[in-house]
């Protein structure tokens, strides 16, 4: 990899966070894998953000088909859950083309790397415990993954495995490396779930991260170097990862999902690398208060709980469920400090994963959060109301706002959505729109403790202003607010809540 010399830091962000990271390099150098432990600056690149999509999982990969159809010489897909489904059918194609492709001009196969972690219940109760993980042999491919027969894939050279940990270790990384250049970090699985999504696809030093998670954790052996054709001492530009035109999706992105070409000032933004390694200790403690419960000290999980100590004015979350004690009680200081806060989750998603992983669900951890902002926005409440100093030179609470995804014209059952998302599957927080977290990480006890995650950190303005305006066109009429704090709190709004509500309660 070329040198890049110094890069622009957020120094806000970085500082805090390379330092914890520091502390932690001894109980962090046991994990699988490591090699940031001591060396947490490592993480810290660049990259060329391309594109911005959203909609279900279907249409996300119908709509990256250019981009991955122009691969040359290796492909890797990483994944959580694999199942039968439109998005299977998708990559079907894809690997055909490739066959094709590599057949027709005669210049050695096209390397393919399908990774992934749970595909059914008895998969994952009869799974090796070792991290060597299963590969499976060709004659396996059809029957058990749904795959095309090995007999139409003969230009690909392609190995599928899988890796899982019990009792609660799923690997739940999403993402895909076309010719070492370029990712695609989508929140969605090789799955039949009619779910919002997005997918972000972006070039630069940031894929050199991406491939020593892949090489120390999947391959676990020396990689053969791709032809020099195909790396070079320069990295493209976001306009050599093309994506679908936009004019070109009115069939592959329905009912108002969105792809959008990402446009920024600058040809590279500083960008976060942020593991988070598996573990098979839940570390339960069903007595304990959220406050006193530490997640491990994973970039991932460092970084965040950073993010949200830092945020000067606003957060911005969308996670598929909320239930990890240290981001609550972190949500609380926050609002303390006077930092709106706006949440948009699931009411019923995975509630018996929930239930066996957390010991509680999104809907009761989203209640106790509202009683305990009330608590503390009525003791404010009556603190200024007998201290007129405090009362004239301390910050207000910040606003809390939480909303419920909810699919226009409601739920329709499994087979019936009709390219209408059931559910939010989008992983995100923007603070002081300036950064943006994207990757797999939910907000959930299973993501904080015991599953493997991966997410990445942009810090652009442009770039993030760009997102939420890509997000909020997607959820437009898919929300409910269902808890608005601007009613308890006397202040200035900084922003309201997005237009994409529509019932609202209190």
């Amino acid at each position: 990899m070329p040198s890049l010399g110094p890069l622009p830091s957020p120094l806000p962000f970085t500082e805090p966070f390379v330092g914890s990271l520091k502390k932690a390099a001894p109980f962090n150098h046991q994990d699988d894998p490591n090699w940031y432990a001591h060396d947490p600056q490592c993480l810290i690149s660049e990259s060329a953000v391309n594109s911005f999509v959203t909609g279900t999982g279907d249409a996300i990969y119908r709509s990256l088909a250019p981009l991955l159809e122009a691969t040359n010489h290796e492909l890797i897909l990483v994944t959580c859950f694999w199942a039968r489904s439109s998005s299977l059918d998708s990559l079907n194609a894809l690997l055909r083309k490739l066959s094709e492709k590599a057949i027709s001009r005669g210049t050695g196969k096209i390397k393919v790397r399908l990774c992934f972690s749970s595909s059914s219940l008895f998969q994952k109760l009869f799974h090796t415990q070792s991290t060597q993980g299963q590969t499976y042999p060709s004659s396996s491919w059809t029957k058990q993954f749904g795959l095309p027969e090995p007999s139409e894939l003969e230009g690909l050279d392609l190995r599928i495995s899988s890796i899982f940990i019990l009792p609660f270790s799923v690997m739940h990384p999403k993402f895909i490396l076309i010719d070492r250049r370029s990712v695609v970090l989508p929140s969605c699985n090789i799955s039949w779930e009619e779910w919002f999504e997005g997918a972000i696809t972006f070039s630069g030093p940031i894929v050199e991260n991406f491939f020593q998670f892949y090489k120390r954790f999947w391959c676990r052996m020396d990689v053969q170097s791709l032809p020099t054709s195909t790396i070079h001492s320069d990295y493209p530009s976001p306009q050599h990862v093309n994506t679908a035109a936009p004019q070109d999706l009115r069939d592959i992105v329905p009912h108002g999902h969105t792809i959008t070409p990402i446009s920024t000032t600058s040809s590279t933004i500083p960008t976060i690398f942020l593991p988070s390694p598996h573990r098979r200790n839940p570390n339960f403690h069903p007595f304990a208060s959220s406050s006193a419960i530490s997640a491990p000290p994973t970039p991932l999980n460092v970084f965040v709980l950073n993010l949200l100590a830092q945020a000067a004015r606003t957060i911005r979350i969308q996670s598929p469920n909320l239930t990890s004690p240290p981001v609550l009680s972190a949500i609380l200081k926050s609002l303390g400090r006077g930092v709106d806060v706006q949440i948009l989750t699931s009411e019923r998603l995975m509630i018996l994963e929930q239930l066996v992983t957390a010991g509680t669900t999104t809907s009761r951890c989203v209640k106790t959060l509202i009683k305990r902002y009330k608590k503390l926005a009525r003791a404010e409440a009556a603190h200024l109301a007998t201290d007129e100093e405090a009362a004239l030179s301390a910050p207000r609470m910040g606003v809390l706002k939480i909303l419920y995804f909810e699919p226009l014209h409601g739920s329709k059952p499994r087979g019936k959505e009709e390219g209408e998302p059931q559910q939010s599957h989008l992983k995100m927080m923007i603070v002081d729109g300036e950064v943006v977290v994207l990757g797999s990480g939910n907000l959930d006890r299973a993501s904080w403790f015991t599953s493997q995650e991966l997410g990445v950190a942009f810090f652009d303005k442009g770039l993030v202003g760009q997102v939420e305006e890509a997000v909020d066109r997607g959820m437009k009429g898919r929300a409910k607010l269902v808890f608005d704090g601007s009613r308890l709190v006397e202040r200035p709004k900084q922003w309201t809540c997005m237009a994409t509500s529509r019932n609202r309660s209190s």
